[in-house]
């Protein structure tokens, strides 16, 4: 099986170039400290606002530092808010939707109605919201993007959940005596990771956007920390003169989240056996 998905992937374009280019930047991500030539937060206002040049590959801020650097250890900390946001929201998710498809009745009734609470509130406004009687840190903006984020993926799974619990091999499980907890985990799960994967693959680039969004505020990471929102954000007053500090990290944002976005579509086009 895992040749047959293999050969489906490649001969997917769209999303082998999406899975290439997260590849790449992941690479450089995790290669930060050693392609980097200056340390990202090293001030230099002698050579504040420079444009691209062969000393500085994508120029510098107001601060006199080097914008490539900032933007490879940025992709570090911004990849890392959409991994970590998206596991906390996939595990919660998913035992939200797996317990209200599986049980059904008072129990299905009650945690729905908590999902549709938590779906009421734009979502950026309840981090807002939540952030603003917190510390805005790094690890405060990865638990609060992933503990608002989840309510879509509950439903998702719980629809998968309601329609697998009614096949024969559940039933089969259930007339040998097993107990819910070695249904659930042997038996519903390993059926639910091909939607569960795909979402967390889209949930990706919405962590990242958020981030984005909430640095760009001022409430997301915090300087001299880089991230590509806070770069962006410092960008913002010197666009007239200084282009390259608002272009190259949005760029970096679009390409991120296009990849993430082009893969999820693959993985769902691969793995779906409808397909």
């Amino acid at each position: 099986m895992w040749r047959f998905y293999g050969r489906r992937f490649l001969a997917n374009r769209l999303a082998l170039a999406g899975a290439s280019v997260l590849l790449f930047l992941g690479l450089a991500a995790v290669g930060a400290p050693v392609l980097s030539r200056t340390d990202p937060n090293q001030q230099r206002l002698t050579e504040r606002l420079m444009p691209p040049s062969v000393h500085h590959l994508l120029g510098t801020d107001d601060l006199g530092r080097d914008v490539a650097a900032r933007m490879l250890h940025g992709g570090r900390v911004s990849l890392r808010v959409g991994l970590v946001a998206v596991g906390i929201s996939v595990i919660i998710g998913t035992w939200v939707g797996v317990t209200a498809g599986f049980f059904g009745g008072w129990v299905d009734g009650l945690l729905m109605r908590v999902v549709d609470i938590m779906l009421c509130f734009p979502t950026l406004f309840l981090i807002l919201m939540v952030i603003a009687f917190l510390d805005p840190s790094l690890w405060t903006v990865m638990t609060v993007i992933g503990m608002t984020s989840w309510p879509g993926l509950a439903r998702l799974v719980r629809g998968e959940t309601l329609s697998l619990r009614e096949r024969d091999f559940v039933w089969a499980a259930r007339g040998l005596g097993l107990s819910a907890p070695r249904i659930v985990l042997v038996h519903l799960l390993p059926n639910l990771v091909v939607p569960i994967l795909v979402s967390a693959t889209l949930g990706v680039g919405s962590a990242i956007l958020t981030e984005s969004a909430l640095s760009f505020l001022g409430l997301g990471v915090q300087p001299p920390m880089a991230s590509w929102g806070n770069i962006l954000t410092s960008g913002k007053d010197y666009l007239h003169v200084a282009w390259w500090l608002s272009v190259f990290p949005g760029v970096a944002i679009l390409v991120t989240v296009l990849a993430l976005n082009l893969l999820g579509e693959g993985l769902r086009d691969v793995l779906d056996p409808r397909s």
